[in-house]
């Protein structure tokens, strides 16, 4: 009677419960975090051990809404086959704590328990929870074997929550002992959407689309922004890597941008627009040693202009429209260079000029000294001078033109 019901439901919705190459028509990505290897570069994490008869409760904002949801799930970075014994979601409550009422047990397949295969992903079938625009959700997996280095995205600029044995139904967050700012395996929410029109915006980039030195459960990272200005007519996904660069990969800071392009944005269902902001750690790392960065070769203007007209193509290959956003100064920060200021400038003026992008951005002028044309506006500056302050990504999201999307 309930495999019935939930096939009837599917009906009325016109959704799929099972995943599928492409998820439109029926489902629009409300939420992502980009997925990476396990990295303890910035201090001890969770990632490189892994977990073993841990629970692990995290919480998400998103974007729009919709009648019920859906979770996906990667491995893409493990030798070994993930077994999740079992998941839910609900709405959050307080700290670790989830509203009871609204509390969810996931199914993959009809089960309550999944194996992702090494380097793959899996989608759960459909909750019937319906949310609302910015509404923060949890879930909560219980692993009851070891995991081994576990897959996930390091800043997540929100707290995850662990406790030892099976807590995955429980509301209150008591057992919830420890914490993490990073998430884990869950790689994305996405909504029933019964609009015909494709209207998710992806924002792509490094750290500063990431959110990084926002405030900590704030919700104040510039796609959040974008987000509460849109107010659910048109979802809004990040899919920021900090570190990220367009021409290079490292082990910590994901594959470099023209490789994972066409998984964490023209890969989200209903994608409709890509705004890109990437470039500023090709042109910084030459003067910034990370053994996990190299190979980190001095970039010319002339590269990463190849490496965005790559990005260009690939977005309107498949039929993704993509706006340019121009480099954020750095004036002041670890590795700036004259050198370097002098490249950023070249490549902002070939942003604005070329023709080429769909629309542009210009968040450089959006957060740039008056006084200073080379630095960031002091209210704007987290205080690395690379990565705004809430106040700057708050001014970042108020200068996209809504209409461009």
């Amino acid at each position: 009677m309930k495999r019935f019901a939930v096939l009837l439901f599917a009906a009325v919705l016109g959704v799929a419960l099972a995943p599928a190459a492409s998820a439109h028509p029926g489902w629009a990505a409300t939420w992502a975090a980009s997925p990476h290897a396990p990295t303890d570069v910035f201090g001890p994490s969770w990632g490189t051990e892994g977990f073993d008869n841990h629970t692990v409760r995290q919480v998400v904002r998103i974007s729009s809404g919709g009648p019920a949801i859906r979770i996906r799930l990667s491995n893409a970075y493990s030798a070994a086959p993930l077994k999740v014994t079992g998941a839910t979601v609900g709405r959050a409550g307080t700290g670790a704590a989830v509203r009871p009422e609204s509390l969810r047990h996931l199914t993959f397949g009809g089960s309550r328990s999944v194996t992702v295969r090494a380097g793959g992903q899996s989608v759960s079938d459909v909750a019937f929870l319906p949310v609302q625009p910015l509404e923060r959700l949890t879930v909560t997996l219980y692993l009851a074997g070891r995991t081994g280095p576990a897959t996930g995205h390091t800043f997540a600029g929100a707290t995850s929550y662990r406790a030892s044995g099976d807590h995955r139904a429980d509301a209150s967050g008591d057992a919830f002992g420890e914490t993490s700012t990073s998430w884990y395996y869950v790689n994305a929410v996405e909504a029933v959407d019964r609009t015909p029109r494709r209207d998710v915006v992806v924002a792509f980039g490094d750290s500063i689309t990431d959110g990084a030195a926002s405030t900590v459960d704030g919700d104040n990272r510039y796609p959040d922004e974008l987000a509460e200005r849109l107010r659910g007519r048109k979802s809004v996904v990040n899919a920021g890597i900090g570190g990220n660069r367009v021409l290079n990969d490292s082990s910590c800071f994901g594959e470099k941008a023209t490789e994972r392009f066409a998984r964490d944005a023209l890969a989200q269902p209903d994608v409709r627009t890509v705004i890109l902001l990437e470039g500023i750690n090709d042109i910084g790392f030459s003067n910034f040693p990370i053994d996990c960065a190299l190979p980190n070769p001095e970039v010319t203007a002339a590269e990463l202009v190849e490496g965005y007209r790559d990005l260009i193509r690939q977005a309107h290959a498949k039929g993704v429209r993509i706006v340019g956003a121009t480099l954020l100064p750095f004036k002041g920060a670890a590795y700036y260079t004259e050198r370097g200021e002098a490249v950023r400038d070249e490549v902002n003026t070939w942003i604005r000029t070329s023709g080429e992008f769909d629309a542009v951005v210009d968040f450089d002028r959006a957060t740039a000294d008056p006084a200073d044309r080379d630095a960031l506006l002091p209210l704007y500056d987290s205080g690395d001078h690379l990565h705004p302050s809430d106040a700057g990504y708050r001014a970042m999201a108020e200068a996209v033109d809504l209409s461009a999307l």
